[in-house]
């Protein structure tokens, strides 16, 4: 479903990406694991149209999105790609299933359609009867699945997720490695996740090991 072929990155001098090839299949879990600095992140936005390679190309279900101009790379993130970050990045003013209809609202969703699509997935996460609390009434496990649902919502062909289970707890980071599972099993969901811990690295279907910039 993705394919990567040789992306280098490179900020001025410095060499972040020295020439990555990965090809992640769909429906599957893949983590990426290595030591700070290893280049995990940065690839990460790469694959995730955040940030653009210095050189190579990725093929995304057969678009070679390198080639795209900023107006249709927004467009196809939008609407191929979801995003979990380690914050939750939560709006602190809107509900839950508010939060939640964001990403469909810049998609020009209808709010009906957008609402009921964010609550059935609320629902699906355990949290229907948190749908009007705030994040500041959410616990932060509860605030990260809310989150989820909303890297969700546009229907993306798959999740990028960036240390996720990193600012909570081992109980709550347990449920959320088990969340992506689920997604994976009952959705279908791809999903790639950058971290640093061991037990949801060994849990993906691939493990995929960085060191200096590149693929081991």
């Amino acid at each position: 479903m993705i394919i990567g072929n040789n992306i280098k990155k490179h900020y001025g001098k410095l060499e972040v990406l020295k020439g990555v090839n990965l090809h992640i299949q769909e429906s599957e879990v893949v983590s990426i694991v290595g030591s700070s600095g290893a280049g995990k992140t940065t690839l990460l936005t790469i694959l995730g149209t955040l940030d653009r390679p210095s050189s190579g190309e990725i093929i995304f279900n057969n678009v070679n999105i390198t080639t795209l101009n900023e107006k249709k790379l927004a467009a196809f993130r939008n609407q191929h790609i979801g995003f979990v970050f380690q914050f939750h990045h939560l709006l602190p003013e809107f509900t839950a299933l508010e939060n939640v209809c964001i990403p469909a609202f810049i998609n020009k969703t209808p709010k009906k359609q957008a609402e009921l699509k964010a609550f059935e997935l609320l629902d699906l996460l355990g949290l229907k009867q948190r749908a009007d609390h705030k994040p500041s009434e959410l616990s932060g496990g509860e605030q990260q699945r809310v989150a989820v649902a909303r890297a969700l919502i546009n229907n993306p062909k798959v999740i990028f997720a960036d240390e996720p289970s990193g600012n909570l707890d081992s109980e709550n980071a347990q449920n959320l490695h088990q969340l992506f599972f689920r997604l994976r099993d009952e959705l279908k969901q791809t999903i790639v996740v950058v971290t640093h811990n061991e037990t949801l690295a060994n849990m993906a279907d691939r493990k995929l090991i960085m060191k200096d910039g590149a693929i081991q």
